[in-house]
């Protein structure tokens, strides 16, 4: 694969960024201010028919939870997700990873496109705010609800995007020839994945819509894209 100029180098990792960064933003302005709106037209909340799938697995398992692993998983859920999620597109970039961003970054795209009608139109309501206990963050942070909810809402619970981003990364850094990296990804999505269950966030059908949705959406891009 031919080396970059400096200049070269710059442009096509700017793309990548401001993709991501437009995106993050549209999730923000959702959140924030759509949200509301298109869930008070649609007018009606579909969690119900989950628990009754479901049958209270999650709440149930929830009840269980002890401080140590509580803390755990709040460092998991707070800290490790977006330090991975970030981290590794700084390490596309700083190792010149073309393949390896381009595919995160197309996929990412995708996973977003096709989770957003879900969050405007059909409204599931997170576990814990369900049956009314304390969200888990907020026990080891206080105070970390607020900003929770800043970036979410209660109600954009299917399909679970930190399980969807958490696994892009780990398929995208596959790409890489950095087999400890790849392990690592592997390890802190696997850590996510039981995290959103473990602290009454998601219910299970939300982290099987985002295991779908990250696998098709990465592998739809690979497909029907070409090496850069």
């Amino acid at each position: 694969m031919p080396r970059l100029t400096s200049q070269q180098f710059a442009s096509s990792y700017f793309v990548y960024l401001l993709i991501i960064i437009l995106i993050v933003i549209l999730h923000l302005l959702e959140v924030n201010l759509i949200d509301p709106y298109t869930t008070a037209f649609i007018g009606q909340n579909f969690t119900s028919f989950i628990q009754s799938l479901e049958d209270g697995i999650v709440h149930g398992i929830s009840q269980y939870s002890t401080p140590i692993l509580t803390c755990f998983f709040v460092f998991i859920y707070i800290i490790l997700y977006p330090f991975t999620l970030w981290f590794t597109v700084l390490y596309f970039m700083l190792a010149d990873k073309r393949k390896a961003m381009k595919t995160f970054v197309l996929s990412f795209s995708l996973t977003y496109g096709i989770a957003l009608p879900f969050y405007l139109f059909v409204p599931i309501t997170n576990v814990s705010t369900y049956y009314g206990t304390t969200l888990s963050l907020n026990t080891v942070l206080p105070g970390i609800e607020q900003f929770f909810y800043a970036t979410t809402t209660s109600n954009n619970c299917f399909p679970s995007l930190h399980v969807a981003m958490t696994l892009l990364v780990a398929q995208a850094v596959s790409l890489t020839n950095n087999k400890r990296y790849k392990y690592f990804a592997y390890f802190c999505a696997i850590c996510v994945i039981i995290s959103v269950i473990y602290l009454a966030i998601h219910w299970i059908t939300d982290v099987l819509g985002g295991i779908l949705l990250s696998f098709g959406a990465f592998h739809l891009v690979k497909r029907f894209t070409k090496e850069p």
